[in-house]
Parts: C-alpha cells; sequence; structure tokens
C-alpha cells in the first residue's frame, strides 16, 4: 500500500517514523515541507530572517514531534508551529529593541525636513477617509504597532480580515496621497 502523501506535504508514514526518532525519515519531512515554512518566514518577518527561522521551526519541531497527536494534518500542526516560533521571536526582538538604550544617533541629532505644506492635512484627510474597519487596522498595525493576531483579536476578525483590511487601506491611502 502506498503511503498518503499530500502534494507538497508530507508522507504520513514519515512523520510517523519521525516521531519514533528516525532522523532520516525526518529529513523527508524537512524536504518536503521547508518550501511552505521558509515562504511563511519570509512573509511574516523578511528575507534576511526566513532562512534561519526555518531552521528554528524545523529544530522546534523535531523537539516536539512527540506531542503530535495527528488529530489533525502534520502540515497544519507544524504551520501553527511555525507562526507561534515566528510570533514569538518577532515580539522578542521588539522587546529587545526597547530595552536598548537610547544614543543619540546622527539622523535624530539632524533637523527634519519641514514636510510639505498641507501635507498633515492630506494625511488626515485620507485617513479620515478610509472605510471604518480598514482605518481602525491601518491605525492599529502600522501606527500604533499592533501585530495582526492582536488586532484580530481585539476586533473579534480573522487574521487574514486584518491584513486584508491592512492592504485596502495602504492601497487607498497611496491613491489619495499621490
Amino acid at each position: 500500500m502506498m503511503a498518503q502523501r499530500v502534494e507538497g506535504g508530507a508522507d504520513e508514514r514519515d512523520v510517523r517514523r519521525a516521531r519514533e526518532g528516525d532522523a532520516e525519515a525526518f529529513e523527508r519531512v524537512y524536504r518536503a515541507c521547508a518550501p511552505r515554512v521558509h515562504s511563511l518566514a519570509r512573509r511574516m518577518a523578511g528575507p534576511g530572517r526566513a532562512d534561519d527561522l526555518t531552521q528554528d521551526v524545523f529544530l522546534r519541531a523535531w523537539d516536539k514531534l512527540p506531542s503530535f497527536r495527528g488529530e489533525a494534518r502534520f502540515e497544519t500542526w507544524l504551520h501553527r508551529l511555525a507562526v507561534n516560533l515566528i510570533l514569538t521571536v518577532r515580539a522578542r526582538d521588539r522587546r529587545r529593541a526597547e530595552r536598548e538604550v537610547e544614543r543619540p544617533v546622527a539622523l535624530e541629532s539632524a533637523p527634519a525636513r519641514a514636510a510639505p505644506p498641507g501635507w498633515a492635512l492630506d494625511f488626515e484627510a485620507a485617513l479620515a477617509a478610509l472605510p471604518a474597519r480598514a482605518r481602525r487596522v491601518f491605525v492599529l498595525y502600522d501606527i500604533e504597532g499592533y501585530t495582526h493576531e492582536e488586532i484580530a483579536a481585539a476586533m473579534g476578525i480573522s487574521v487574514g480580515t486584518s491584513k486584508s483590511q491592512l492592504h485596502r487601506a495602504r492601497m487607498l491611502m497611496r491613491e489619495r496621497l499621490r
């Protein structure tokens, strides 16, 4: 009987064997799933961090594989693990940056270039013209620095909806500020 393999996914037998400690089976699982995890890491943390985060995800997966109960597809479990790890790393990096001692930097001490007359008014008008939900997501994400997960929880929407509303808001702002 042939093993179940979802296109772009891991072989169920390899997952089972990897859970039992078979490193070669885990390598096959890695090869099958790494491109999707890397793509997720690149989208969430940027191309400069994607390689390291992908490796970290699979190191964590190897450690946590015995906890995989098979109630969901392996790829679903791995995706959740990857998202959680990437969000944790981003939050840790954000906290680390906030703790750094503030030092005068040449750019911070240089006089700012004056904004064109009326620019602030144009920005405020463009912001006010956004649909309400898109405006809330834009302000929370781009101005206040909340994550999509935090916004989704606060607004009672899905993370995907938060992301699409942010994209919509940014496109409308670009149009209005041209």
